[in-house]
């Protein structure tokens, strides 16, 4: 197992593979080992990199998340792509992720050759999302199958991590905070956003919101799946390697 040392804490990373460096960021209160059962279709091709974002997984827990969470889990990503002396990384960032990636590539557009952003609503959260999120997080700590999910990705101390997560994005909401840190006009690589049509964790008016974002960015593709729920790089997992394959190879084509 290998760790950084970022902001006197410590953060896990590993890395599978050998090629062109593509780093995978998890969503809110997952982990990097929501990645495992992908692996096979990456690893053979490209050098995989998976880290757990402080708070999460197997890094440094935190007392309280920031609620520019997916703006602090940017400047971790480019920590860890400056420890380990990579330029031209791709990130995959999915659901919350997602948004971490793009802000990371804004910020740092010289060490990140492109992105996918995967399965997340945009530009904006809607006006009811804490209240839906509180609701669904409520039901999920009850549910079997969620709370499994949860343990996997966490520990033991699962509650404790999507508790915090929980109240930092409700905060986010309620004051309406900026989701990406600067104009999307400024993401000078390339982005895929990628989703399903039938992913009932994202916004309803989806292609829409893909569309715009893509007509507002200089290298900008969409792809959405007619089938799958969320994220769609799990629930398309073959569909989705092979369109993030041709992509960041640049066969951009199809797409």
């Amino acid at each position: 197992m290998s760790y950084f040392t970022y902001q006197s804490k410590q953060i896990f990373y590993r890395e599978i593979g050998t090629g062109k460096p593509v780093l995978m960021l998890h969503g809110n209160t997952a982990s990097s080992v929501m990645f495992e059962l992908l692996l096979p279709l990456y690893q053979k091709n490209f050098k995989v990199i998976l880290m757990d974002f402080l708070g999460n997984g197997q890094s440094d827990r935190l007392k309280e998340f920031s609620s520019d969470v997916w703006i602090s889990q940017s400047k971790q990503v480019i920590g860890l792509i400056e420890h380990l002396n990579y330029k031209n990384v791709n990130l995959i960032g999915t659901s919350g992720g997602a948004w971490t990636a793009v802000n990371a590539a804004m910020e740092r557009p010289d060490l990140i050759e492109s992105v996918v952003a995967d399965s997340f609503d945009g530009r904006t959260l809607a006006d009811d999302f804490a209240e839906n999120l509180l609701a669904e997080r409520t039901f999920a700590k009850k549910d079997k199958n969620a709370k499994q999910f949860y343990e996997w990705c966490q520990g033991k101390d699962w509650e404790q991590v999507v508790d915090a997560d929980t109240k930092a994005l409700v905060e986010c909401a309620q004051k309406k905070m900026p989701l990406f840190q600067k104009p999307l006009e400024r993401l000078s690589v390339p982005v895929l956003f990628m989703g399903s049509m039938e992913d009932t964790m994202v916004r309803k008016d989806l292609a829409e919101e893909y569309e715009q974002m893509r007509q507002r960015v200089p290298n900008g593709y969409v792809h959405l799946f007619p089938k799958g729920g969320h994220p769609a790089i799990m629930t398309n997992a073959k569909a989705s390697a092979l369109l993030i394959m041709d992509f960041l190879n640049g066969r951009t084509e199809k797409l």
